[in-house]
């Protein structure tokens, strides 16, 4: 009889990509995969065509640091939620349950433990979330990204990395230039700031693009509805909404990265072994984790820091070249780091919590 595991995770591409880069190594280890979801959210449609898992939904309730009416409404939806989970863990009967956070995974890790249903749980930022604090005392251990969340999370924790998809690192440089229009001739400078775009750095990007652009070819991904018609066929600079397909062509044609700092996106340029600019998201607009994961990088030597505050075009154009010039010492600190891929150790922890 093949084994069962439950994935979940949601409200960010970030609580999903990692399970996509399990998927088929669970596969090739005979699991029936499901996965737990909330009815609409972006993991919905990603999981429901990923072929071989088996997708059910449940009602969820985001976890508010913020005053709002749903704040009254969603407990109720999380309470519901656990009941449905519940009742699927014992429709389903799972070996074990694989967590990625998110609001979704709270009533699904309680709903495991009621059913005795080992569960580890993944952590990618330096500081736990909301969401996989309340997960704690149901999971039987944590994987983390980075080693000071593993410390912070105590004996049930242990740092691995982040799983990642190989087919992102086995791109085409040729191709991805020709994507872009570029020649090759200058060092391609990738800007990502994630599914929905970072519009300050975008808008810096853009006013310094004279200075920036003579320096290096500009590959931009702005975000869903951040194309500037007006800089279309501009030499030496290429927007795109959004890439999919097309990013691991993007990657093998980088040079350079500008990026936030969300943990998948890091784990992901660190194993590409880039050199990194990074402008996280700042505090006042977040928890911080975006600051804490950028200066935990920073510290290990595997990138520069430009924080949003200082942040202008000419400190930004500053900041590339000062990256670009070190590059070389950047380029040797990420290839002596530990690996940033967890995949392995992740595989081996699922099943080594099912033997206890």
């Amino acid at each position: 009889m093949a084994k069962k595991i439950v994935l979940t995770g949601g409200g960010t591409l970030g609580h999903v990509t990692p399970h996509l880069a399990l998927i088929p190594h669970l596969r090739e280890r005979g699991y029936e995969i499901h996965y737990i979801g909330t009815e609409n959210g972006m993991e919905a449609g990603r999981m429901r065509a990923e072929p071989g898992v088996i997708y059910h939904a449940v009602k969820g309730g985001k976890l508010r640091r913020y005053h709002s009416w749903q704040n009254f409404t969603d407990p109720f939806r999380v309470i519901a939620g656990a009941f449905q989970s519940a009742r699927l863990m014992g429709q389903i009967r799972p070996d074990v349950v694989f967590s990625k956070g998110g609001f979704v995974a709270v009533p699904v890790v309680f709903g495991a433990w009621l059913h005795r249903v080992p569960v580890l749980c993944h952590e990618s930022d330096l500081t736990p979330g909301l969401a996989n604090r309340l997960c704690r005392p149901f999971a039987k251990r944590f994987a983390t990204t980075f080693p000071e969340c593993a410390e912070k999370l105590g004996k049930k924790a242990e740092m691995t990395g982040t799983p990642l998809r190989p087919e992102l690192f086995r791109g085409s440089r040729e191709k991805g230039l020709d994507l872009f229009g570029f020649s090759g001739e200058k060092p391609v400078l990738l800007m990502m700031g994630g599914s929905s775009g970072a519009q300050a750095v975008n808008e810096a990007l853009r006013a310094g693009l004279d200075r920036i652009a003579a320096h290096f070819d500009v590959a931009h991904i702005c975000g869903k509805g951040n194309l500037m018609p007006e800089l279309e066929g501009r030499a030496g600079y290429c927007q795109k909404e959004f890439l999919d397909a097309e990013l691991p062509d993007a990657l093998a044609a980088t040079d350079l990265v500008l990026s936030r700092a969300g943990a998948n996106a890091l784990c992901e340029f660190q194993h590409l072994g880039r050199p990194m600019l990074l402008v996280p998201y700042p505090k006042l607009a977040s928890r911080g984790d975006q600051i804490l994961n950028a200066r935990s990088l920073q510290k290990r030597g595997l990138c520069h820091v430009l924080m949003q505050e200082d942040m202008t075009p000419e400190s930004l154009a500053d900041a590339l070249e000062e990256t670009w010039a070190d590059r070389d010492r950047l380029e040797k600190a990420l290839r002596d780091a530990p690996p940033a891929d967890g995949t392995e150790r992740v595989l081996e922890m699922i099943e080594e919590i099912q033997k206890r």
